[in-house]
């Protein structure tokens, strides 16, 4: 069989999967669904596996069907991507901008870069994901995003990682907890995690670089609250919920109108960086390029 043969029996594939019919995949491909039904047989046979579970209402994945339909999709992703990068290669006067990105780092950080490269190339159109460090990363490695601006560190090697920003992770409190630490120079951690702490979800890429930090010093905390918002962190902190840790440059219009205050602590949490990261077996096409380089342009 062709390379390509088989590039068109993975898209029939994963048309039949999506739909979860063969007929409605049938209209969806413009074919006979007698053709499409010996598309799949063919695979079937070839990979000597039922990838589909048949019953009078249609047809669903089997386990081994769900497996290869993840790498496919991802496949298929790829290529329609580069094919979308040789249309839009030979200047960036057009085309689209792909974007992964948290709310927080969106909200903070991204938004003048945003608005200087509309500025710049205002024929490029946006498409921001929201999501966590992990679910962007998935959604570079499956062709979805051209680029995230993700929290570092960030362990994946299949990812080109360039450092933006040096960021700073505090604890703060409102003005209950504040008069608990106010004749202290520095709380040490050990005492600081004994209150009721407000912290990022589990799932988030900055918590885990917090949580490891303590727990290196011997430090297992028990969060009071566990959100998914660092917006909220500040504002469960101003109602005197308990204190706690956010990234400081993301909450200094809250420390400097002192509705929340920043508590010295010791050791301090060293420092990371948020940045922008990119599949590295895949060319950047033109206008993530110019982002990424307005980026890491000189401020």
């Amino acid at each position: 069989m062709s390379s390509k043969s088989r590039l068109d029996l993975y898209k029939v594939f994963c048309k039949v999967a999506e739909q979860g019919s063969i007929s409605r995949a049938a209209h969806e491909l413009y074919m006979s669904q007698s053709a499409v039904s010996q598309a799949i047989m063919q695979m079937e046979r070839e990979l000597d596996t039922r990838l589909f579970n048949r019953t009078p209402r249609g047809v669903s994945l089997t386990a081994e069907g769900a497996l290869i339909y993840d790498y496919a999709r991802s496949a298929l992703n790829l290529i329609r991507t580069g094919e979308q990068r040789l249309l839009e290669f030979r200047n960036v006067a057009a085309g689209e901008l792909k974007i992964g990105v948290g709310d927080t780092i969106s909200k903070h950080y991204l938004l003048p870069y945003l608005e200087q490269f509309h500025i710049r190339y205002p024929n490029i159109r946006f498409n921001i994901f929201n999501g966590t460090t992990l679910e962007i990363c998935a959604l570079l490695k499956s062709g979805a995003a051209d680029v995230g601006i993700c929290n570092f560190p960030l362990k994946d090697s299949a990812l080109e990682q360039i450092p933006c920003m040096q960021v700073q992770d505090v604890f703060v409190c409102g003005w209950k907890y504040r008069t608990l630490f106010r004749d202290a120079e520095c709380v040490a951690l050990q005492d600081l995690v004994r209150h009721p702490l407000i912290m990022l979800e589990r799932n988030s890429n900055s918590r885990k670089y917090v949580e490891d930090y303590l727990m290196s010093h011997g430090i297992v905390v028990s969060p009071e609250f566990e959100l998914g918002s660092h917006d909220l962190l500040l504002e469960f902190a101003k109602i005197n919920l308990g204190v706690a840790c956010v990234t400081r440059q993301f909450a200094m219009e809250f420390i400097e109108k002192r509705l929340v205050y920043e508590i010295p602590v010791t050791p301090v949490i060293p420092e990371r960086s948020i940045g922008v990261c990119y599949l590295k077996s895949v060319s950047l096409s033109p206008a993530s390029a110019k982002f990424v380089e307005l980026l890491l342009a000189e401020p």
